[in-house]
């Protein structure tokens, strides 16, 4: 199996949730900032052979300046971002080499805790069947609402929380993206835009600490996180 592969890492959203009045990616965790963990994830792994990430074009001197601090550049091409996730990756995928077989993740900036196992587990399954996604089984109670009121107990055994990175052989996640924006389609991530060619998508399960970074609250999980797998207490190695 031929493992290597691009990755386009998202970076250009500007995470109002996060209510930070800046783009979340540059929050620092333990001194650092987000962006850089996530990127140090496949800097660090010999079978990414590039990262691409999209930006805001306003943004890229800051981007710069933290690559190049942490001796990053090697790998990293920047792209513009677009006004939606979707047409960032877009974006990102106009310079990725067109090779039929190769493998593409699309992680985003904001989740720095992805593991060398489930990217091993991403790759195997993609190369084998064009498409795989990281997920986890949804532990609460769902239920279906409609203006505030209760219309159905969700059944959640083949529920699942999906996370990134995901993959996808090149060709069919750029017929994916081609396809969409032919039809001005907005899907919810880059599954499901597979998913609407018909082609089959392959889940692999994740760990719960593959979190993303949203709010405020997930800064303090994260900063426990990166502590327990500093002291090697946390099962998941990273790359």
């Amino acid at each position: 199996m031929n493992s290597s592969y691009d990755v386009i890492v998202l970076a250009a959203g500007q995470g109002k949730r996060m209510k930070a009045g800046k783009n979340k990616v540059f929050l620092e965790l333990s001194g650092v900032p987000l962006i850089i963990h996530t990127l140090q994830v496949f800097a660090e792994d010999k079978r990414c052979e590039r990262i691409i990430l999209p930006i805001n074009p306003a943004e890229r001197p800051l981007f710069n300046k933290l690559i190049a601090s942490f001796s990053l550049e090697e790998k990293i091409q920047m792209a513009e971002g677009g006004k939606e996730r979707q047409n960032s990756v877009y974006n990102g995928l106009q310079l990725v080499k067109a090779d039929r077989e190769r493998l593409v993740l699309v992680h985003d900036g904001a989740r720095p805790f992805v593991s060398k196992k489930t990217i091993d587990a991403l790759l195997e399954t993609a190369a084998r069947s064009g498409s795989a996604i990281p997920g986890v089984r949804v532990k609460d109670t769902i239920k279906k609402v409609a203006e505030g009121r209760v219309e159905q107990t969700v059944e959640r055994a083949n529920l699942w929380a999906v996370h990134t990175p995901q993959a996808f052989r090149f060709d069919i996640l750029k017929k994916a993206h081609d396809e969409a924006e032919a039809a001005a389609y907005l899907g919810t991530d880059d599954a499901s835009l597979v998913e609407r060619l018909g082609e089959a998508v392959y889940m692999v399960e994740d760990e719960y600490t593959n979190i993303k970074i949203t709010t405020p609250e997930d800064l303090d999980v994260a900063e426990a996180i990166l502590k327990r797998r500093n002291d090697g207490n946390l099962k998941g190695e990273l790359i």
